[in-house]
């Protein structure tokens, strides 16, 4: 598959799109209105300030390096610490670096648009919302005038992508009925609230997503086309509790060919809480669960998370601490669900930052170190496309994807 094969436009199709570009943009370098606080140093708003002169002033290889020296500076900054320390007005900062630079790549014939479009997605992730997201409509302008290309059907080392064959299927557990979740067709809001919600009481929901638009469209084809050659973060190893699993930075279609289509060690997963605020042509396919209204916050606090994998992605046996629809898209997925009230049976680590996860292995649990585990009831379930599986706040759950597997998940309080 290819990447983001985004190709040169022809000069005509080149100015319109820098034409609608510039449209985005305030008017004149007075207008930016590059203010910050005391907390950024004033050396680095002259940086700001002087990119900005030297972009209206159509001085863009000047203003590339001076835009990269901002990144790189910020990136420091952003690097520094903890994340929730980070202040917001230098995640600003590093996202103007990146528009500058963005701008200064694509503007002209021939310009990188692969390239800006990965450094807007790197200011999305890293930095924090400037010029009214400006940076999501910049890559909507660069898709709309440089399209992406013919699909490739090219591995790596230049040879078709062959997917690998598995020495064995993966497992499909036996859900007996006395331990199954139970299920309910477009249950009325009341009756969910009572027999569910007030309860906390985990069930699935049928019929109740079957008019998303993400239902009928979306496949492999489908998300590569429209995300493709978005960057996005991946997580690397088999669970979050191994030793070597670790984070990286990819696009989408090097994920999908590397972790999906060739299947490279069933290391791969695409676990983003940002991703429908980065691309929202992914967010207009999907809605927000009717149920969550019986919340108490509004709309804007649900958080909406993706994830994204090949069979055999698992998810350690852990609780959330919010109210969770989990809605399966593409693929299956095992999930077997424990109350809080078991807590003690499921031995959570002792560690703060892993105090919501559990040290057992769920199906193949070691009942010599973990011997009150075999006593700790439990229901499960297959979830199938389509349904909808309602998670309550600290239930503990364990998640296995059967096949390749798109899920969304919403949080709500």
């Amino acid at each position: 598959m290819s990447g983001c094969n985004l190709p040169g436009a022809a000069v005509s199709e080149t100015n319109s799109c820098w034409a609608d570009m510039m449209a985005l943009l305030p008017k004149s370098k007075e207008d930016l209105k590059l203010e910050f606080s005391d907390k950024i140093e004033r050396s680095v708003i002259m940086l700001l300030q002087q990119a900005g002169e030297l972009f209206y002033g159509d001085r863009r290889t000047e203003c590339l390096q001076t835009s990269e020296i901002i990144i790189d500076y910020t990136w420091e900054k952003l690097n520094t610490g903890t994340w929730r320390d980070v202040d917001k007005e230098w995640r600003q900062v590093y996202s103007y670096g990146c528009l500058f630079k963005a701008l200064c790549l694509c503007g002209g014939e021939g310009g990188d648009v692969a390239e800006a479009v990965r450094v807007c997605d790197m200011g999305l992730l890293m930095g924090a919302s400037i010029l009214g997201n400006i940076l999501v409509e910049v890559i909507r302008v660069l898709r709309k005038h440089h399209p992406r290309g013919e699909r490739s059907t090219e591995g790596r080392d230049g040879e078709p992508s062959k997917k690998k064959s598995r020495s064995e299927p993966p497992s499909i557990p036996t859900v007996p009925l006395e331990t199954a979740v139970p299920r309910l067709h477009c249950p009325s809001l009341e009756y969910f609230k009572n027999s569910y919600l007030v309860p906390q009481k985990p069930v699935i929901l049928e019929g109740t997503v079957d008019h998303w638009p993400c239902m009928k469209k979306w496949s492999l084809d489908y998300i590569e086309e429209i995300a493709g050659c978005r960057t996005v973060p991946v997580e690397l190893g088999s669970r979050y509790t191994d030793a070597e699993w670790s984070q990286t930075l990819m696009t989408v279609s090097e994920f999908i060919r590397n972790y999906i289509v060739n299947e490279q060690n069933n290391v791969g997963y695409l676990a983003q809480h940002q991703l429908f605020d980065q691309i929202p042509e992914l967010r207009q396919d999907i809605c927000i669960p009717d149920y969550c209204c019986l919340g108490e916050g509004d709309e804007d606090d649900i958080t909406i998370n993706a994830w994204f994998g090949p069979s055999g992605t698992i998810s350690p046996l852990h609780q959330d601490p919010q109210q969770n629809f989990l809605v399966q898209v593409i693929g299956r997925k095992y999930i077997q669900l424990y109350s809080p009230q078991e807590s003690e049976s499921l031995y959570p680590h002792e560690t703060h930052l892993l105090h919501n996860t559990s040290q057992v292995d769920v199906e193949n649990p070691d009942t010599t170190q973990f011997p009150k585990f075999a006593e700790a009831a439990f229901q499960s379930c297959i979830l199938n496309p389509g349904q909808v599986l309602f998670i309550p706040v600290k239930y503990w759950h364990y998640v296995r994807a059967l096949d390749i597997s798109f899920s969304v998940s919403f949080w709500w309080s």
